[in-house]
């Protein structure tokens, strides 16, 4: 039998679905995006270049420095790690000017990942609020009381 999590032990009926942050996915899939550009940066300079592994290794570990800031976008510092890691992505461009367009454009992608990302959780709560009040002032008409 199959272990169960602690959300699934905790879980009871009409539990109301915990909200995911719509920010925290965008960023996280901009920043998995720019892993595979700065690894791909990393294989056009090994072959543009003289063949030196270590823009290898440098992509390599900027790659994984991204995909680790996905799971520290929640804490406080964590969108400034972000930031960090979008100059070093522009960065790029003084060894491949083309890097600095793409830099530039997934700057631009992180900023309305933060921006967009957060208004789209405000309108996710704002419309939770008002879902409460109204099951609250119409309980014969609420989901829940339908399914019993």
């Amino acid at each position: 039998m199959a272990k169960l999590t602690k959300a699934q032990r905790e879980w009871k009926p009409n539990t109301p679905k915990k909200l995911r942050s719509t920010k925290m996915m965008f960023a996280s899939v901009v920043l998995m995006l720019e892993a595979f550009v700065a690894l791909f940066l990393g294989l056009a300079l090994f072959g543009i270049h003289d063949k030196n592994p270590a823009y290898l290794v440098v992509a390599a570990v900027l790659a994984v420095l991204m995909i680790l800031a996905c799971g520290v976008i929640r804490k406080t510092w964590g969108i400034a790690f972000g930031w960090l890691l979008q100059l070093a992505l522009i960065a790029g461009g003084f060894w491949e000017p083309s890097m600095f367009i793409v830099g530039v454009l997934f700057t631009v992608a992180w900023w309305y990942a933060l921006n967009g990302g957060a208004k789209i959780d405000r309108e996710n709560v704002a419309r939770a609020k008002a879902q409460a009040m109204w099951d609250a002032e119409h309980p014969a008409d609420s989901p829940e009381s339908s399914a019993k």
